[in-house]
């Protein structure tokens, strides 16, 4: 039977430009991070399972938190765990799994997806749970909606989940793209099995007819957001293959759809991770050092064809940052540091330059990344996450290190300079949902 649990309603995003200060501004904080164990892929282990790093991420961050798990009464999370092959419909879910946890509300539920009504069975301590959320697709998105209901008063300790899963088989071929022919929207984007990393090495194309420079120029980028990574020790990179990339190594990797070459594109993984959130006042008491939302914004701007052209992304992104800046009463100056995603590294440059950090405009990114000092030592780090790029495919490690930058637990990774203000979010211009994320609540 289909979960109970409802989707975020639209109401809850900010999207508009205009809007001011955000009500909440500086009254929710982060106070607690989880990060399951990482693998590549799953190997049929019930302990490895997505639920297992689900449960074991939840735990993780009310632990970090250090408050009792009866203390929770909301939850936000995402009951999609893919975006490449799903748990096939009649396929048997293995034994072991079976014995070790409870069924749900989906046949999948645990293996290849996730919703409330599982986990609930599979954390009874979770026995105060009242305000249940789904949101879609992305941590960021998750995060909009766990900070929102807690400003509303929705709850007053709320979880927010964002669980991957990869099985096996061809990243990218299940669903419509595993079918002989493909109808619906698809029949006119995907057109020759178009998919992965095509719309940024469409816009990377166009950026560079109209600014000039080469996709080499993206190079200390790359070998920077790798070497992040390798700093990371929750991340796939540092977990499995601590290999450093060198910007030969860069330079001379395979096209995949040129001018995104093997290095441009992240890797898919299975891993979890979890943030709890509470009122600002509430947090002052709490184990870790609060680290307050200023904001959240949503980009959601409206195609013209199949896919955004590059001079819609460049709109979407400085609008993006209009929003943002007006939400958290900020300005690009007040930046410490950015973590915008980069799932595909061809698109970093677009937000950054939208943002204005570091003072770069429109067509200086890759010019910024060959000749400005980005690293975590330097006055300007960019993606000190890592990305997905340095430590795979999650689309949340650049929150996890935005908190824990500002908390001073970055580790390896911590920039020199004060981690005051950050900004993270994504998935990229073409639609996404973004925070600013605070030292202190504000004036």
């Amino acid at each position: 039977m289909p979960s109970k649990t409802q989707n975020a309603p639209a109401s809850i995003y900010r999207r508009d430009e205009g809007l001011g200060v955000w009500e909440h501004r500086g009254k929710v904080a982060a106070v607690g991070v989880g990060t399951s164990p990482v693998d590549r892929r799953w190997d049929g282990r019930a302990e490895t399972s997505v639920g297992a790093y689900a449960i074991s991420a939840l735990r993780r961050a009310i632990e970090d938190a250090g408050i009792s798990p009866d203390q929770i009464d909301g939850l936000v999370m995402d009951q999609g765990t893919t975006t490449g092959n799903r748990w096939e419909e009649g396929r048997p879910i293995p034994d072991d799994f079976q014995k070790m946890f409870k069924p749900g509300a989906e046949y999948d539920d645990g293996v290849s997806h996730l919703t409330t009504e599982w986990l609930m069975a599979n954390m009874p301590e979770l026995t105060n749970l009242k305000w249940l959320q789904y949101a879609r697709t992305c941590m960021s998105n998750c995060i909009c909606v766990g900070a929102q209901a807690v400003g509303d008063g929705k709850a007053n300790y709320v979880l927010v989940l964002k669980a991957w899963d990869n099985l096996e088989g061809r990243y990218g071929q299940g669903g419509n793209n595993a079918q002989d022919t493909i109808a619906g929207r698809s029949q006119w984007s995907n057109v020759w099995g178009m998919s992965g990393p095509y719309y940024a090495a469409y816009w990377l194309n166009k950026y560079v007819e109209k600014y000039g420079g080469s996709h080499d120029q993206m190079a200390n980028f790359v070998v920077n957001s790798k070497a992040n990574g390798l700093k990371f020790p929750e991340g796939y990179w540092a977990t499995h293959r601590p290999e450093p990339l060198s910007k030969e190594d860069y330079l001379n990797a395979r096209w995949i759809v040129k001018p995104a070459n093997l290095y441009d594109c992240d890797i898919p993984i299975t891993v979890a991770a979890a943030y709890l959130f509470t009122t600002a006042e509430r947090a002052k008491d709490l184990k870790q050092k609060p680290v307050y939302i200023l904001t959240h914004a949503t980009a959601r701007p409206k195609f013209k064809g199949v896919e955004l052209t590059m001079d819609g992304c460049e709109e979407s992104a400085a609008s993006l940052a209009r929003k943002l800046y007006s939400g958290a009463g900020i300005t690009a100056n007040d930046l410490s540091f950015e973590n915008m995603y980069d799932g595909y590294t061809l698109f970093h440059h677009f937000m950054m330059e939208g943002l204005e950090y570091a003072g770069v405009k429109r067509g200086e990114g890759l010019s910024f990344y060959e000749n400005a000092d980005i690293t975590i030592e330097g006055p300007h780090p960019v993606s000190p996450s890592g990305g997905n790029c340095g430590s795979g495919r999650t689309r949340f490690w650049m929150h996890t290190d935005c908190i824990q930058q500002i908390q001073g637990r970055a580790g390896a990774r911590q920039i020199k300079k004060p981690a005051e203000i950050g900004v993270s979010g994504g998935p990229h211009p073409r639609g996404g949902d973004f925070v600013v994320w605070s030292s202190t609540p504000g004036n």
